[in-house]
């Protein structure tokens, strides 16, 4: 096992996203960076993102995309560093990308890109990478920290903490952040799982299981958003990114609403089907906006009686009611998959804890928090890379 050097000016615990943005940005300006991470490779969550393609940011990423106890902590870093500018370092690299949907830029090949890309930044920075080194100690120093670690002590003048949330702990994730925040008196506000799929209770989860794996357009709401994207019935419940953004908002007891059909008018479609077509099914007529056996599966869950009820038989107030269920779905989720499967934490140390510039504590100098294990976070698709880069970024600047 190699042995880390006696001093640095600067150490960063965590090599993930922000973590080596911050070396990269440290190191090109002179000082001498020692980055360490846990477990044996760096930026394992960057690898795993977007389906091994890594949404690596959002064009559109503005501070009204990211959740925080203080909405308007995130403006100073993303100023300062804008999805551009991370396309910019993209391009230099030849990293051919795509817009998967509006502002949604991901690899065309493989995440692999951008981790060798911030790799081969970090190397031509002068920052030293330490892979398997675990932190067994912390002191302060007067002008700095002193760490005991598995591969020996070392001396700096500025310590960074980059080692993230607990989303997806089989990716490395661990709640160190929170726990040294914490030591040197800084708040840590409660954390819960977010960009997760929600579980459903058994009496509405076994009909629905039979649309395992099934897509459908939608908009989904709670506590005043709104999110229109599909949602993907599993075999635990509901997810696909409505959901994922949703649950965000969410919180334990409260109920989602779902409209299954956002870009039409069921009620007036209806009746005028009933007029055009009087001896058309309920399912026939809602086939034509989402699968069959969809539309087959909800109306046997709320008793439409969907292929032998014809549209000429249907009143007012039955078509009122279907119209009502489709449109304004009211589902109670038993709770959410858990960090196991969350893209992001909510929640974190306390932004009023750390400089909006430079990321310092000011409880504890010279130690400085980044990236997910903030209360900063952002909705699907890209804003929260975008966050670790303009994170580490600002830390990377002032260190």
């Amino acid at each position: 096992m190699s042995q880390i050097p006696s001093s640095a000016d600067v150490v960063i615990i965590g090599a993930g996203a922000s973590g080596l943005m911050c070396a990269i940005t440290a190191g090109y300006r002179g000082r001498s960076v020692l980055l360490l991470e846990h477990s044996n490779k760096a930026g394992r969550k960057i690898l795993m993102s977007g389906g091994g393609r890594c949404n690596f940011t959002h064009m559109h990423s503005t501070p009204e995309n990211f959740l925080s106890g203080n909405p308007h902590f995130c403006k100073s870093a993303l100023s300062r560093y804008t999805p551009q500018d991370f396309v910019d370092m993209v391009d230099r690299h030849g990293i051919d990308y795509h817009e998967k949907t509006p502002g949604q830029l991901f690899c065309d090949v493989s995440s692999k890109e951008i981790l060798k890309m911030l790799l081969t930044e970090a190397e031509w920075a002068g920052v030293q990478l330490e892979l398997n080194c675990a932190i067994e100690q912390i002191t302060p120093k007067p002008e700095g920290y002193s760490l005991t670690t598995s591969q020996g002590k070392v001396e700096c003048q500025s310590l960074v903490v980059a080692t993230g949330g607990l989303s997806i702990p089989n990716g490395g994730a661990t709640g160190f952040a929170y726990d040294l925040a914490e030591r040197f008196g800084m708040k840590v506000t409660p954390r819960r799982a977010a960009l997760v799929p929600f579980t459903l209770q058994p009496d509405i989860l076994t009909p629905l299981k039979e649309l395992s794996g099934v897509s459908q357009p939608a908009r989904v709401s709670c506590k005043g958003m709104s999110f229109k994207e599909p949602i993907l019935f599993t075999h635990r419940g509901i997810s696909g990114p409505s959901v994922l953004q949703i649950s965000s908002y969410w919180e334990p007891g409260a109920a989602v609403e779902i409209d299954l059909l956002p870009d039409l008018d069921l009620e007036g479609l209806l009746k005028q089907q009933r007029t055009d077509h009087p001896r058309w099914s309920l399912v026939r007529s809602l086939s034509e906006h989402m699968s069959k056996r969809t539309a087959q599966v909800l109306c046997e869950l709320w008793q439409f009686g969907g292929d032998s009820d014809e549209l000429g038989q249907l009143s007012n107030n039955r078509i009122e009611e279907i119209a009502r269920a489709f449109k304004h779905w009211q589902v109670k989720p038993s709770g959410t998959e858990g960090y196991r499967t969350a893209e992001v934490t909510i929640g974190g140390i306390d932004t009023n804890e750390v400089s909006q510039k430079t990321f310092e504590s000011k409880k504890a100098p010279h130690l400085f928090f980044i990236g997910e294990s903030l209360d900063v976070t952002g909705h699907l698709g890209g804003h929260n890379f975008q966050w670790a880069w303009a994170s580490g970024f600002a830390c990377g600047e002032a260190v």
